[in-house]
This record gives structure tokens, C-alpha cells and sequence, in this order.
């Protein structure tokens, strides 16, 4: 029947508008591309010096704004009419703490009162993350999982690749993932490298792809494995753990030969390409599950 033709009763509500507040790297675009699957508006904040501008082009409506100017997030959002927000892609912390950043990143006067009264005696990144969240709640916007409209994209549980994992690595799955639990539990770093159950790097601010280069340094006989994990209470609303080709392709030049990744809460950028290269370079790739999150969806941590 056609529409116009319905009981009033009967008429369909219009989709509802998605929001993304969108870094930089390939998985806005995931998710922009999730949310136009459905049938969804989408406005898009591109965080200026991060964002790529083709998101643009996806998007019905488009704005840019500085990393530390949640009003202008704020305004471009309830303008599109949007309750629903998805914040993703990276934003680089060393840009942040660059000679410059005084003059790059002027804050708002929303983003001094997140600062120096929501976060008096906590400042770490998922503090601030937090803090955003409420922000917007408090305007009507509420954030949502950064997977929900990519889940395909997450990573599966056992081996997801042609190559095996080397008989070398077999130990070094076991250990490095132990290891690697311990120290995402500090949050010291979310990815370690270990070779012969000996730690060859930890990830620290420089991010991933710094540390798989020095491990690549520091290991140049190469046969060593990455852990990769989140965690141990993610929230899967903020910087989720992601690979991608261009991880593998380090890894390849690191000379890495097996990468170990979370299930279920480890997103792989284009999955397929990603896993197709990983067989083509010779790195094996495996999803191993944490304790506590089997049969939850997006890892077990929603809002």
C-alpha cells in the first residue's frame, strides 16, 4: 500500500539521524558506511587536522571542529537532529603535545569547564572520553558503541587466516597474551611484542604502528608475535582496538610472523583485505576470546 494512502495510525516514523564525530583512518568511513546500509541520516563532525574531507561526501550534513571544541560538536549534532553519536578514528597525541599545541588547540569554554571541574583529579583518556559523553547526554545526545554499525568488522575467535600460526609462536601466543591482559589492565599499553617468551616492546603513547617498528628494531632476526587486546573493561563507545593493512604491512617489514588479537572486541579494518594481505606477506592471524565475554555482543561492554 502506498503510504500516502495509509490510516495515520499507519504511517511510518522517518529514520532517525546518526551522528559521527569522526579522527582520522579508514574506519569513519566504516561506519558511515554502516549507517547509510540502514537507511539513516548521518551528520558528521570531522575533527579538524584528523577527519579526512571525503567523509564529506557521505554525509547529508558536514562541519568541522577542533579536537577541543565540544560546543561546535555539540551545535552541528542537535542542528542535524541528532540523539544517537558514534565517536571513531584516531586522533594523534603526539600532535597534541607538539611546541605548538597552545596555539592549535584552543579550548572552548565547555571544554575548560570538562577540564578543570569534571576532571579535577582524573585526566587519563578515558576520564576525558567519559566526561565528553556526559556532555553531550546532557544535550540530548547519547553516545553509542563505536562497532554497532560495522560489527562485521570484528574480529572472529580462532585462526582467521590460511597461514597457521608458526610452531615457533605457539608459546609465545600463550605468554604474550597473559602478558598482555596484565598490562592493558594498567593501562600501560594494549599491544606487546615477545619473541621466546621474552618482551621485545610494549606499546606506550607513540601508538601500534611506532611500537611494531622498534620492535622490528630491537628484534631483527625477526619470528617474534604481536599482542593486541582491549581493556579489561573496554567501553566499546571509545578507541577500540584496530589492525588494518597498514598493520600488517608493518608487521611484514618488522618481520613479524603472527598477530593475536581479541575477539569480538578487536576491530580489523576491511577485514577481508586485511586478511588476504595478512596470507600474502605470511602472517598468521587468530582471535582469542577473554574470560567473561563469550555470547556478548561487541565483547560484552554496551551503555
Amino acid at each position: 500500500m502506498d503510504d500516502r494512502r495509509r490510516h495515520p495510525s499507519e504511517q511510518r516514523d522517518p529514520p532517525q539521524p546518526v551522528g559521527i564525530i569522526a579522527g582520522s583512518g579508514r574506519l569513519p568511513f566504516l561506519v558511515a558506511n554502516g549507517v547509510r546500509q540502514q537507511g539513516r541520516p548521518l551528520v558528521v563532525v570531522g575533527l579538524a587536522g584528523h577527519a579526512s574531507p571525503r567523509l564529506k561526501y557521505l554525509a547529508d550534513q558536514f562541519a568541522w571542529a577542533g579536537v577541543t571544541r565540544p560546543s561546535k560538536w555539540i551545535s552541528t549534532l542537535r542542528r542535524g537532529g541528532v540523539h544517537e553519536a558514534v565517536m571513531i578514528g584516531g586522533v594523534r597525541k603526539k600532535a597534541i603535545y607538539s611546541p605548538r599545541r597552545l596555539l592549535r588547540y584552543i579550548p572552548d569554554l565547555r571544554a575548560v569547564r570538562i577540564w578543570y571541574f569534571r576532571l579535577r583529579k582524573d585526566k587519563r583518556d578515558n576520564a576525558v572520553l567519559l566526561a565528553v559523553a556526559d556532555e553531550l547526554r546532557s544535550e540530548g545526545i547519547e553516545m553509542v558503541s563505536s562497532v554497532k554499525y560495522c560489527t562485521e568488522h570484528l574480529a572472529d575467535e580462532g585462526l582467521m587466516t590460511k597461514t597457521p600460526i608458526p610452531r615457533a609462536a605457539e608459546r609465545d601466543v600463550e605468554f604474550g597474551w597473559r602478558i598482555a591482559r596484565a598490562s592493558a589492565e594498567l593501562d600501560i599499553g594494549q599491544s606487546i611484542a615477545v619473541k621466546e617468551r621474552d618482551i621485545v616492546a610494549v606499546e606506550a603513547m607513540e601508538g601500534t604502528d611506532a611500537m611494531i617498528r622498534r620492535a622490528g628494531r630491537v628484534c631483527r632476526v625477526g619470528g617474534w608475535t604481536m599482542v593486541k587486546v582491549a581493556r579489561p573493561k573496554q567501553d566499546m563507545r571509545f578507541d577500540v582496538p584496530t589492525v588494518g593493512p597498514n598493520t600488517i604491512s608493518n608487521l611484514r617489514d618488522a618481520k613479524c610472523i603472527c598477530l593475536v588479537v581479541e575477539t569480538g572486541r578487536t576491530l580489523i579494518v576491511d577485514k577481508s583485505t586485511t586478511l588476504a594481505l595478512a596470507d600474502r606477506v605470511g602472517v598468521a592471524v587468530v582471535g582469542k576470546r577473554a574470560e567473561g565475554t563469550a555470547g556478548l555482543p561487541g565483547g560484552g561492554v554496551g551503555k
